[in-house]
């Protein structure tokens, strides 16, 4: 037989002590989504521009063409395009980089028109030329810094990345064709929807 006083805890009391636990992890959890939220979008933002920014300077030090292209709903795909005579080889794909599975190259009703920079109207997810050796919109940087397309027209447009249902999570990309230049933006609430630069 054992005393009172060393009996332990009640199997109601270590209940209690279990849901008050699982009640606190479930409010630091809801408290934290958005956190998760944002941070899946800056994510998905970080690595398009990172991509864009990277494989530009490598076709600039490198002397090489790559493409870049997008595939919905995130998926980014870059292949080394070598010179060939009379006729380039085909590309070889050298990386490909996937978004949250939550973010999207999309669109929402609701952005401005026109786009960052002014390219599109802010109604196609990505506004850049198709280009026919990829069967899609694509950026070609040469080793000059410029972004073209397969026909060796200057390639400006825009590119947006969403969270579908969460408009202001949005950022966009705007890509400069004759210098490569890729700027970032993030949309706010300003008295309506408008683009600033990140």
């Amino acid at each position: 037989m054992t005393s009172g006083k060393n009996r332990g805890f009640s199997l109601l009391e270590l209940l209690i002590v279990i849901s008050i636990g699982m009640i606190m992890a479930g409010i630091t959890f809801m408290a934290m989504k958005p956190l998760f939220n944002e941070n899946h979008v800056d994510q998905a933002y970080d690595t398009t521009l990172s991509v864009m920014r990277n494989y530009r300077n490598l076709s600039i030090t490198q002397s090489k063409r790559y493409i870049v292209f997008f595939t919905a709903p995130g998926t980014l795909t870059v292949q080394y395009w070598g010179v060939g005579v009379p006729v380039s080889p085909a590309p070889v794909t050298v990386a490909t980089y996937t978004l949250p599975p939550d973010i999207q190259f999309a669109v929402q009703a609701g952005f401005p028109n026109p786009g960052p920079d002014a390219f599109g109207t802010g109604t196609t997810a990505i506004t850049l030329n198709n280009c026919a050796l990829v069967g899609t919109n694509c950026l070609i940087f040469y080793p000059d810094g410029s972004a073209q397309d397969d026909l060796g027209n200057f390639n400006s447009g825009v590119v947006y990345l969403t969270r579908p249902g969460d408009m202001y999570s949005s950022r966009a990309l705007s890509i400069f064709g004759t210098t490569g230049r890729v700027r970032g933006w993030r949309l706010y609430n300003q008295g309506g929807a408008k683009w600033v630069q990140q």
